[in-house]
């Protein structure tokens, strides 16, 4: 097996919530829209989104969705994290957007600053400044 990146990432959101979960995705965090499909049979969207033109992130609606537990430490996906270059910038834009984050915080391995949030749905993000290469 040679596995060379991760090709995407799917989010769940619920059918109602749809719209607001595809707006805090673009127009809160930026991604850029390659794909929209309403897919009749399931009565769902599939949004698919890039992140620098490279990383795909794919947002699924569903009108049977239920979330996830995750806290405190739920099996599965624990949360997605965002590379970013300065993140006193980065939760400043989130903040003047109404999107709540927690104090920034050091990693006390790497020594990065990093803080976390969440999506309309409660999935945990994190941003993580990196200012070296890891």
């Amino acid at each position: 097996m040679n596995i060379k990146a991760i090709h995407h990432i799917a989010i769940l959101t619920d059918k109602d919530n749809y719209e607001v979960s595809k707006a805090f995705y673009t127009s809160v965090l930026g991604f850029e829209i390659i794909l929209e499909t309403y897919r009749k049979e399931r009565d769902s969207y599939k949004l698919d989104l890039a992140i620098a033109g490279r990383y795909q992130i794919e947002l699924f609606s569903f009108p049977d969705f239920r979330p996830r537990g995750s806290y405190p430490e739920a099996r599965g996906l624990r949360h997605l994290a965002f590379a970013v270059d300065n993140i006193e910038e980065a939760v400043a834009e989130l903040r003047a957007k109404g999107v709540e984050t927690e104090d920034i915080r050091i990693d006390g391995l790497t020594g990065q600053k990093f803080v976390f949030f969440n999506d309309p749905n409660g999935q945990p993000l994190e941003l993580y400044e990196e200012t070296v290469s890891l």
